[in-house]
């Protein structure tokens, strides 16, 4: 029922140049070193965002790059977590408290960017720092405690697991398999829908969580009956990409409708419709749709079925 014969989609947050060096982890003066070392990097996260400014020296045509500094006294106080290395540099993060006024300054011409808005403008190196550095950011706010007896757990390996010392069980961060998916009808028109708590005129793919138990593949054909109320075949794998908000990894596909009568579910969406492709330019153009953001895999499957970069609202086209 799948096949993935095609190229694979070029997906922005699945790039990365660093090595995990996961076998540094256990080793409890991997970061105190790397602390000391001044040719170690430092991403620095406030929130959900980090630290981005201009692209200089950045390969690839980035736009933007992380603020990529060297390690401060304060940083020992704040638990860094380990990234990895590239070309034997130790790359380290660390989340700086909300509370205080930027404990670390950052230059004058850079700002704090989220990674959904930041993550195509990067290159490869720093789109898979930012985007493992978000993930664990995530898991650590919401996994303070252990989950078996309530105790405050311990960051220990690097920032990869949470140890609680009550009952001496770990915690991982967790990833959870979701599907995204295109689908597309005989006319060559395409599904899409707007969530329930969107704004108005704001579409993009289907998607769903596999749930326990089940393939990807029958994940997608009961999230496209659960949300639309239509059948799909000709399923075509077309990538994955991380996707931490909060965890979550998203499996790419295509689909062939087998039936067009839409009947969107209330609990999940409050509008789905098939656009053509100049009913969709048309529409972005005029600005009473809004796609998703360009580091996102839903944007890249709507650009595959496209053909290409879709085009800007009116008013907001690039300047050469």
């Amino acid at each position: 029922m799948t096949r993935s014969d095609e190229t694979l989609l070029d997906l922005a947050l699945s790039r990365s140049t660093v090595d995990r060096s996961a076998q540094e982890r256990t080793d409890d003066g991997t970061v105190p070193r790397a602390l000391t070392d001044p040719a170690t990097r430092v991403v620095s996260l406030r929130g959900g965002t980090a630290a981005v400014g201009p692209a200089l020296g950045r390969a690839g045509g980035a736009t933007r790059g992380l603020v990529l500094r060297g390690p401060v006294e304060a940083d020992a106080g704040l638990a860094p977590w380990f990234l990895g290395r590239r070309e034997g540099v130790a790359y380290l993060a660390v989340q700086l408290p909300p509370e205080e006024d930027q404990p670390v300054p950052i230059p004058d011409d850079a700002d704090w960017v989220d990674l959904r808005e930041v993550g195509a403008d990067l290159d490869d190196t720093d789109a898979g720092l930012l985007t493992t550095a978000t993930a664990l950011a995530g898991w650590h706010r919401g996994h303070r405690h252990c989950p078996r007896c309530g105790a405050r757990t311990l960051v220990v390996l690097g920032g990869w697991v949470r140890r609680c010392p009550q009952d001496g069980s770990e915690h991982h961060p967790r990833t959870d398999p979701a599907v995204i998916m295109s689908v597309v009808d005989d006319a060559d028109r395409i599904v899409l829908g707007t969530g329930v708590a969107w704004q108005e005129g704001r579409v993009s793919v289907l998607a769903g969580f596999v749930e326990a138990g089940e393939t990807m593949e029958a994940a997608v054909v009961r999230e496209v009956r659960e949300e639309v109320g239509i059948e799909v075949s000709e399923l075509v794998y077309r990538g994955n990409q991380p996707w931490p908000y909060p965890g979550s990894l998203m499996l790419g596909f295509r689909a062939r409708a087998v039936t067009t009568d839409l009947v969107p579910d209330p609990g999940e969406l409050r509008y789905a419709g098939w656009f053509s492709r100049e009913e969709l330019a048309d529409g972005v153009r005029s600005g009473t749709l809004t796609l998703p953001t360009p580091a996102s895999i839903a944007r890249r499957l709507i650009e595959d079925w496209f053909g290409g970069p879709l085009p800007h609202p009116a008013g907001r086209e690039p300047q050469p």
